[in-house]
């Protein structure tokens, strides 16, 4: 039985798509202390993590069974990859994870600001309710896009 434990918050579906296979048994404990992961990661085949928490060079030391860390996310700046390739755990993350949310989300402040939302509400929140000054820009017949060569402006 290969056992993965999940520490941070990753979706339901994914836990449940690890569980549907026979061979895997994924545990979720999260917010756990450095001390409580270093207690059990011995017990484990592979760690799923987010940004919470550090699987630091201490952490893959105790992981004497650990084969894979897999990061739910893009980037790896917590997790000791120079150890982990040293000590022969393989290092996943997931770098398109976030393209969409990161695409809308550009979009969402670009209409944010065509609209004057940021200033709106700023003023609204000091007792002042000034329509005129944010009225803004209609977007209708306009484009709108997020331009770049990257995988978010190309989403």
């Amino acid at each position: 039985m290969f056992r993965v434990l999940v520490t941070d918050n990753v979706a339901d579906e994914g836990v449940a798509a690890l569980n549907r296979e026979p061979d895997i048994t994924a545990d979720v404990r999260q917010k756990l202390t450095p001390e409580e992961l270093l207690a059990i990661i011995g017990d484990y085949d592979g760690l799923i993590v987010r940004s919470a928490t550090k699987v630091t060079k201490e952490v893959l030391e105790r992981g004497t069974r650990l084969k894979v860390v897999g990061r739910a996310g893009v980037g790896v700046d917590n997790i000791d990859v120079a150890e982990a390739t040293k000590r022969g755990i393989i290092v996943v993350n997931a770098p398109g994870g976030n393209t969409i949310a990161a695409t809308e989300h550009t979009l969402a402040l670009m209409l944010a600001l065509a609209r004057n939302v940021p200033q709106a509400d700023a003023k609204l929140k000091s007792g002042v309710w000034d329509k005129k000054s944010f009225v803004g820009v209609e977007l209708r017949n306009k484009v709108l896009g997020v331009l770049g060569l990257g995988r978010i402006g190309g989403a």
